[in-house]
This record gives structure tokens, C-alpha cells and sequence, in this order.
């Protein structure tokens, strides 16, 4: 009982000490921005994946399956390196501007801490994004012993990467308190397109 308390107690000074540094370098902020973007790159990137294998003939779909996660874990791991290094160089020199202004080392304070965090989360959040947009996109080819029928795997496929696209449109819309469904349709349009070039220049 003391020890369940204990971890309570723990996991709520863990919160609360989040939120304080939310607060102070909006974390929440910046790493839904990092999602959205990066699981944005997953679903077009996977949609290239799904085309180029469909238009190849490719009907054994263990084959598309590999190179989607394959690709999808080389996205996470360039995301993870990118935006640690990209994160850490910006939290640093806010930092050291910070330290110019106040003459007082900003590493041990609450800030430089809430800044370490700010980089943590955001790589993490950058890393899996398109890994999980892709094997989300994936799932009806993970299914086709089920389904029966490499075609309709495809297009199942197809058609849930175009539901996740137009759903991080509406996502985006509500961040920006704009029109959800005309956000939605702004990013189901990419994905429209992707399709589009990507038949077009499988039909040369």
C-alpha cells in the first residue's frame, strides 16, 4: 500500500514538474507541430511506397511491407538525430543569450532543465510520428492472410492513408482554430496527388 502511494506520489510530482516546464518553453507546443509534420511525411511517404509497388506488379506484400518499415524506422532514426541536434543547438543558445542577460549559469536552473526536457520530448515525438503514421497505413497489408487479396489490401491501404491525412488536417485545423473540414481537405489533397504523379509516372 505504501509503495503504491509512493509511485503516486512520485508520478504526480513527475506531472506537475512537466507542466511547470511546459510552461516555461511550451514543450506541448512545439512537439505536436514536430507530429503533425512528421507523421504527415510518414502517411505520403508510405502512400509513395504503396503506388510504386502496386504499379511494379508486386503482389506478394511481404515485399512493400519491408521496404514501409524499413523506410519508416529510417524516418524515425534521420527525425530522432535531426531534431536533437536541431532542438539542442536552439535550446543552447537561448540559453546562453539568457546567461549574458542575467550573468548566472542557466544549466542547473529550472529553465535549463525544462530545455533538456524540451529536447528529449521533441526527439522522441519526431522519432515516432512517421514510424506510427506508416504502420498504421500498413495494417491491411499486415492483414492480407485475412483479407485474401493482395488488390483489396492495396487499396485498403490506400484509402486509411487518405483517412489518416485528411484526420491531421482536421488536427491541425482545431490547432489553429480554423475551418476543421477545409484543413482536412487541404491535406487529403496531398495525398490525392501523390497518387495522381505517382500513376502518372508509373503509365510511361
Amino acid at each position: 500500500m505504501q509503495k503504491a502511494q509512493d509511485s503516486f506520489r512520485q508520478l504526480k510530482d513527475y506531472i506537475d514538474n512537466f507542466q511547470s516546464y511546459n510552461q516555461l518553453v511550451g514543450i506541448s507546443e512545439i512537439a505536436r507541430r514536430y507530429f503533425a509534420m512528421n507523421a504527415f511525411d510518414g502517411v505520403l511517404t508510405t502512400i509513395g511506397v504503396l503506388v510504386g509497388n502496386y504499379l511494379a506488379g508486386v503482389r506478394d506484400l511481404s515485399i512493400p511491407i519491408r521496404i514501409g518499415v524499413a523506410t519508416s524506422v529510417a524516418m524515425g532514426v534521420s527525425g530522432l538525430w535531426g531534431a536533437y541536434l536541431t532542438e539542442s543547438a536552439e535550446r543552447r543558445r537561448e540559453l546562453v543569450e539568457l546567461e549574458k542577460i542575467s550573468l548566472i549559469d542557466q544549466q542547473d536552473t529550472k529553465i535549463g532543465r525544462a530545455s533538456r526536457l524540451a529536447v528529449v520530448v521533441v526527439s522522441v515525438v519526431d522519432s515516432l510520428a512517421p514510424f506510427l503514421a506508416a504502420m498504421v497505413v500498413l495494417i491491411p497489408l499486415f492483414l492480407d492472410p485475412v483479407i485474401g487479396n493482395a488488390i483489396i489490401s492495396y487499396g485498403l491501404s490506400i484509402i486509411i492513408a487518405l483517412l489518416c491525412l485528411f484526420g491531421l488536417g482536421m488536427f491541425l485545423g482545431h490547432i489553429s482554430q480554423g475551418n476543421l473540414f477545409g484543413y482536412g481537405l487541404r491535406t487529403l489533397v496531398a495525398g490525392i496527388v501523390a497518387i495522381a504523379i505517382n500513376f502518372l509516372m508509373g503509365g510511361e
